[in-house]
């Protein structure tokens, strides 16, 4: 597929070549027809609001005096920003709903943007925005606003965040618009207030950050004293993506609780039940953490809730956490995935496709990025 990027509307007419992208491009041919609720939606299906949100966009000033890799990402944002609304539109209670549409599109958009061979950085910010943008119309409202702007920004630039918000409301027709574009203004104001409308809300140290988002009770100023008994480094990456070279390469002296490697050993296979081979790695991991002892857990960890569980458990026992995140493009990936002793086999690397989300600081002490293009 062609790079959405080179769709992003230019000077002087600033036109969105909806056209063309609508002729390119499945996933925009899959909006048309679906629907949405009138009460928020009264411009029609979802076709119709993203080529309005796009148009407004292009339209809006501080848009157009962004530096250029901005403009583009942006608007490749706001092409996507509902591109899951088709797989997750439901009638409910007689209402449409398309509740989560905004976490799957961040993973729709990633896979999407990774076949276009789009760099990691700016992908990641897209499928950010994507996975936020609904968060300046309630964040004011929210009891835990500034919990939650802490973490928006830790990944998404709250000023284009609010860009892209200000777009998707004035692509709609609806009687609360003005409400809308209200509380947009209300959560630049509050995210400014708060240091962090460009940059992450800083924390005092790696460890403060790491506390505070294992902790929702926790307030981000609290301090946090750092006594590590050990180091855990969690390897993170589709199959094929390199994770046992670096082992190898880089941490072959470094104990490892491999789950591919207990999968062979307890004879299960990687489309059966799991629940012996994590209980199994978890006593393994237990072991090391008592003893005090750095070791790598090795798997392919695609999910935040996936990472999350044992990530409680290093912490639990004071270890340091560091994440290591391995990716290659998409032809590498399947060609050294059918290079592989294990292969894994296409429908269980699609699940994996259709869950993935990438590591960030929310997670860990460290995250290193080993990405080749």
């Amino acid at each position: 597929m062609t790079d959405l990027f080179a769709f992003c509307p230019t000077a002087p007419d600033w036109r969105v070549p909806w056209d063309e992208m609508d002729r390119e491009y499945p996933f925009i041919r899959a909006l048309a027809g679906c629907p949405q609720d009138p009460v928020y939606h009264a411009e029609g299906d979802v076709w119709i609001h993203t080529h309005m949100v796009c148009q407004e966009l292009a339209a809006l000033h501080a848009w157009r005096g962004l530096p250029e890799d901005e403009r583009r990402l942006l608007f490749a944002a706001a092409v996507l920003h509902d591109v899951a609304k088709p797989e997750c539109t439901r009638i409910l209670d007689g209402r449409i709903s398309s509740r989560g549409h905004s976490r799957r599109g961040a993973i729709m958009a990633r896979n999407l943007l990774w076949r276009m061979h789009v760099p990691f950085a700016e992908r990641e910010q897209v499928a950010a925005l994507i996975r936020f943008h609904q968060t300046p119309y309630f964040l004011i409202d929210r009891p835990d606003a500034r919990r939650l702007a802490i973490e928006v920004s830790q990944t998404a630039r709250c000023d284009l965040l609010a860009l892209l918000a200000e777009a998707d409301v004035r692509g709609r027709v609806c009687d609360d618009r003005q409400r809308l574009l209200d509380n947009v203004a209300l959560f630049v104001e509050q995210v400014s207030e708060m240091g962090c409308l460009g940059a992450p809300w800083e924390f005092a140290s790696d460890h403060a950050r790491v506390l505070f988002f294992l902790d929702e009770n926790r307030i981000p100023e609290a301090p946090a004293h750092e006594a590590f008994r050990a180091e855990v480094i969690l390897l993170s990456g589709l199959p094929g993506s390199g994770k046992d070279h670096y082992l190898r390469t880089h941490l072959g002296d470094w104990p490892a609780v491999s789950l591919d490697d207990l999968r062979e050993e307890l004879g299960i296979d990687p489309d059966d039940t799991q629940g012996q081979v994590i209980n199994e790695a978890r006593e393994r991991a237990r072991g090391l953490l008592r003893q005090g002892r750095s070791f790598v857990w090795n798997a392919t960890n695609l999910t935040r809730q996936l990472r999350r569980l044992p990530l409680e458990l290093f912490a639990a026992y004071q270890a340091r956490l560091r994440i290591v995140y391995l990716e290659v493009p998409p032809g590498t990936l399947f060609e050294q995935n059918r290079q592989r002793t294990r292969v894994v086999p296409a429908r269980v690397m699609q699940r994996m496709l259709d869950r993935w989300e990438v590591p960030d600081l929310t997670e860990a002490h460290t995250v290193e990025y080993h990405i080749r293009d």
